[in-house]
């Protein structure tokens, strides 16, 4: 099959989030299809990583080449100065449509969609988020997937309902409204649509009753993401990952901060937590600054070594939307894990098995103090969230499922 793979951003290096998720796909979809990628370079996701946006550019286009035909990248039209996004912002009060389907609106890219929809013929063609949407008028007549990463809207509903800013939860509310409507009226047009876990398709298939609604599951390398039984743990060790920009991550470690390690630190002396993420706070930064066991890290360009030598891996995030593949790569690992539900929404995982839940402050204190003095409970959690990834949520198992979900596709969507 020859397919087209529209997307947000470049997907490329794989490290963390929609990233992960896009990359390992498509690397799955080109075993036995022919894939031609367009993209936008969102800069922040980048920029933090290279010296320059040259060398990112280069560099995944390099490694993308190895399971793509043709690439071609686009920037986004607002992002090219400091003020274009909150500009937007403003400006997307007084239109219908959602602030991130105005925020990938390009001239440059519909007229480059426009030629070479004329100029190819495509299989299929990917839709890697519903922001890409205006795009669509120009494979009407095609066979188009549209990849729900989030459920947009949900996730909208939920932001503006733990929103304590007056102003910010009346404007993510309309923002929600928005996304609500843009997906019951564009949605239907599509002949699939793919979400991360099966609790984000009953989500979807409330908003728009649409039956064509099939879950891939966000995966893990468990090549890439394993255990190194010869490292040792740091006794009373935490660590806590995700980019800081991204505000579900940040509303979670600075609770974490505020809630929860005062208390640690009076109960464990030696206690310590890693925190592994790009662009901190400035109020995370100056914590770190008066407590030496707050140990801020930034982006780091592999995670594994800091992974193995944590005791206790914590999650407290109550937000966002899809599956979260810090919450995989936690599991592949083999951490033990203490968790809010939210963050391990759409994950086959069992409370006490695989993770234990924790909510409110105490639990978390008590959750963790547990597992710190019983080892042997927190290997055992270990092993069994790493037979969980193996069996579920390798990329070897959902690449095969991908592959034949398209193929089926096309097959049925050819039939008289």
């Amino acid at each position: 099959m020859k397919i087209l793979w529209l997307s947000h951003l470049i997907p490329y290096p794989p490290k963390g989030g929609v990233l992960q998720r896009s990359y390992n796909l498509i690397k799955e979809l080109s075993k036995d299809n022919e894939v031609d990628l367009v993209a936008f370079n969102q800069v922040n996701l980048l920029k933090h990583i290279y010296p320059s946006m040259s060398e990112a550019i280069k560099d995944a286009t390099q490694e993308l080449s190895k399971y793509c035909k043709a690439i071609h990248f686009f920037d986004i039209p607002c992002d090219t100065t400091s003020y274009g996004k909150k500009l937007l912002a403003f400006k997307s009060i007084f239109t219908f449509d959602p602030y991130t389907v105005n925020w990938l609106k390009s001239k440059e890219m519909e007229q480059f969609i426009q030629k070479l929809s004329l100029s190819h013929k495509y299989d299929l063609i990917h839709f890697d988020t519903l922001s890409l949407i205006p795009y669509k008028k120009y494979f009407s007549s095609d066979v188009c997937i549209l990849d729900h990463h989030n459920i947009e809207s949900h996730m909208m509903f939920r932001r503006a309902s733990t929103e304590t800013h007056f102003l910010k939860k009346i404007y993510f509310h309309q923002e929600a409204l928005k996304l609500q409507r843009y997906e019951k009226k564009y949605c239907p047009k599509f002949n699939l649509h793919i979400t991360c876990s099966h609790l984000d398709s009953k989500r979807l298939q409330e908003i728009i009753s649409e039956k064509n609604v099939v879950d891939i599951p966000n995966g893990v390398d468990v090549d890439y993401f394993k255990p190194d039984p010869t490292v040792t743990k740091t006794p009373c060790s935490l660590i806590f990952t995700g980019g800081l920009d991204w505000y579900p991550n940040k509303k979670a470690i600075l609770f974490f901060i505020r809630e929860v390690w005062p208390t640690l630190r009076k109960k464990v002396t030696n206690i310590t937590v890693n925190i592994i993420g790009k662009n901190p706070p400035e109020e995370l930064i100056n914590l770190s600054k008066n407590d030496t066991r707050i140990q801020l890290h930034g982006f780091v360009n592999d995670i594994r070594d800091y992974m193995n030598t944590a005791q206790v891996y914590v999650c407290p995030i109550d937000d966002g939307g899809g599956t979260k593949l810090k919450i995989l790569d936690a599991l592949a690992m083999s951490k033990s894990i203490v968790s809010n539900p939210i963050a391990c929404e759409g994950i086959d995982v069992t409370n006490s098995k695989d993770v234990l839940f924790a909510e409110m402050p105490d639990e978390y204190v008590d959750k963790i103090m547990y597992l710190f003095s019983n080892p042997s409970e927190s290997e055992r959690i270990g092993q069994n969230s790493r037979k969980l990834i193996e069996s579920k949520y390798s990329y070897d198992i959902i690449g095969g499922d991908f592959r034949k979900l398209y193929k089926d596709l096309l097959t049925n969507s050819n039939k008289p």
